[in-house]
């Protein structure tokens, strides 16, 4: 156990820093301050011109809590994938450890790097745009941006593990963050969107999560969001066990075939 906790937090550590090490600090703050801070003004402003200057709030706690999933699908999907890009992967499937700690410990710091993007873009909007936080359960928010970071960091994990034989994992990062925006509820009202989207927005994550922080701010308790942070929870350890699961498969596929080095 203390073994595992070791490889674990060392592993997430060094993924993490592996990451970032060709950032400057001004690129990192860019995607950290510029980009959250573009997406909200963006979305809430034209949130504001079609429907209205009272919901400007559910553009901007839908967008901030959509900060999530920079870290959450880009960051986590990159440290799995780097593992090909670098060259370490066979070192990584050759080594006789606990595959589950170094799966999911590559997700781990970017947890942390995600709660703090949400915290971020709830301060620009709350200094910017005027955000009220007054009737909030600000511990039951706090919990609430956690759990979706989790479950945001599972699907991840999944699209990591998709990396490993995808040239272009970016395209499908994109692809998946931008569809967010509209599945997710962040900017459009869920009983909107046709049946068929509405299928899909309840198998993602950011689903319920944004929707329990709309519902906290707007002044109701932990007890009326419980159920909806449950199933946010169980979404992403879902795809979790989806993406340990194929990760297991392409190492086995890989050693029987003698192509660590490309999948």
């Amino acid at each position: 156990m203390a073994s595992d906790l070791r490889l674990f937090l060392q592993g997430a550590l060094l993924s993490y820093k592996a990451l970032f090490r060709w950032l400057r600090p001004s690129a990192y703050l860019a995607t950290k301050i510029i980009a959250p801070l573009n997406q909200i003004l963006f979305f809430t402003f034209l949130g504001m011109y079609a429907t209205g200057q009272n919901n400007a709030s559910f553009y901007i706690i839908g967008n901030a809590v959509q900060m999530a999933a920079i870290s959450g699908i880009f960051g986590v999907t990159m440290s799995i994938g780097g593992e090909r890009w670098e060259g370490t992967l066979p070192y990584l499937f050759g080594a006789p450890a606990n595959r589950l700690s170094i799966f999911v410990g590559r997700a781990f710091f970017h947890v942390i790097d995600g709660i703090l993007g949400v915290f971020i873009g709830f301060l620009l909007g709350m200094v910017l745009l005027g955000l009220d936080l007054s009737q909030a359960d600000l511990p039951a928010l706090g919990l609430t941006i956690l759990i979706t970071t989790f479950s945001t960091s599972g699907m991840g994990l999944l699209l990591g593990c998709l990396s490993l034989i995808t040239r272009n994992v970016m395209f499908v990062n994109n692809v998946v963050y931008f569809g967010m925006l509209v599945f997710s509820g962040s900017n459009l009202p869920l009983d909107t969107l046709p049946t068929w989207m509405q299928t899909i927005s309840q198998t993602i994550p950011l689903t319920r999560g944004i929707a329990s922080a709309r519902a906290l701010i707007d002044g109701k308790n932990f007890a009326y969001v419980a159920p909806l942070l449950l199933i946010e929870m169980l979404i992403g350890i879902i795809y979790i066990t989806l993406g340990f699961a194929l990760f297991r498969w392409f190492e086995f596929q890989a050693k029987r075939k003698g192509t660590l080095e490309a999948i």
